[in-house]
């Protein structure tokens, strides 16, 4: 019998075929938990790479399972590669523990670039690669100290998409955010580092949550920038972070010159699906204030998929 046909080359996706390298939990929504099913239902086929199987997030009292190492990384890009299947169109990544882990990512990066020139870490054309760099949040580093150097040097220059939040912008670019024109310089200094596309998915001014979204669709052109003024809600949610970079890299793909229009799509399934999780908890007697919260991913996924537009962007002059 003859081997397989090579699906993503005889029957490729009309959207594309992402290749996603993040965290898997048997239980709850996080990493590639969060991310697969919402890219699935915008179109995209999408073969995931679990970094770490664990029980459960870590905000657990306890969790058990398994760390994947760079070498098994990259056993399986070898198992892959060994029979042509490893043509993508984008790459998406999010949490990584180590810096070896780290560096084996920018090898996959060559190795799927060598198959396929126009992929985009993220973007349309890693062919494109989208990177969540997740290495803390509010002042706290979740992640190895070294890491974010590894990031600066070699992920930030490669990289289509970068979608960081406050804090880890402030990591990347050595700057400290305080106002709405820090949030633009930042986005300005990551744009001279490497990626087109930059979507700092939460900024804390004043007590105001914001998004700040830059595109500079080449490099003499000054970048087409936007904020998107987004509602707190009083909880706190595990995931979220991983959901709206895997929206983003769904719509902005879908609308490539228009990453406005992108991030309002994706802000408006995220803040109704966030919405959804407060009131399912709260219809169950529980107070959704006294602890994380899992999201209600699978039923939300009319908002994936068809999001009412909620939220306008406001583009900067």
């Amino acid at each position: 019998m003859a081997p397989p046909p090579i699906l993503s080359l005889i029957l490729p996706s009309e959207t594309g075929r992402v290749l996603s390298i993040q965290s898997h939990t048997v239980q709850g929504y996080v990493g590639n938990k969060s991310a697969v099913f919402p890219l699935q239902l915008l179109g995209y086929d999408v073969d995931p790479i679990n970094s770490v199987q664990f029980s459960n997030h870590t905000g657990y009292p306890t969790f058990k399972g398994q760390v994947l190492n760079g070498e098994q990384l990259w056993d399986l890009i070898k198992g892959l590669e060994a029979n042509n299947l490893l043509y993508y169109t984008h790459l998406l990544t999010g949490y990584i523990g180590s810096v070896s882990f780290l560096n084996r990512i920018l090898e996959v990066v060559d190795k799927l670039r060598s198959v396929n020139p126009n992929l985009t870490y993220g973007k349309y054309d890693v062919s494109c690669l989208v990177c969540d760099p997740v290495m803390g949040d509010e002042g706290k580093l979740y992640v190895p100290e070294d890491l974010v150097s590894v990031y600066c040097e070699k992920v930030v220059p490669v990289a289509s998409m970068l979608t960081p939040n406050q804090f880890e912008a402030e990591l990347l670019t050595k700057l400290r955010i305080c106002s709405e024109a820090d949030g633009l310089e930042a986005c300005n200094i990551l744009h001279a580092a490497g990626p087109s596309k930059v979507v700092i998915t939460s900024i804390n001014i004043e007590g105001n949550l914001l998004l700040i979204g830059s595109h500079q669709k080449n490099k003499e052109q000054t970048p087409e920038q936007f904020k998107i003024v987004i509602p707190r809600i009083p909880a706190y949610f595990t995931g979220t972070g991983d959901l709206m970079t895997a929206l983003l890299l769904g719509w902005s793909n879908k609308y490539p010159d228009n990453l406005d229009k992108a991030a309002e799509l994706a802000v408006s399934s995220l803040q109704a699906l966030l919405q959804r999780t407060v009131n399912d908890y709260t219809s169950a007697g529980f107070d959704s204030q006294s602890s994380s919260l899992e999201i209600r991913l699978i039923q939300s996924q009319d908002d994936i998929r068809n999001p009412k537009l909620t939220f306008k962007a406001h583009k900067y002059t």
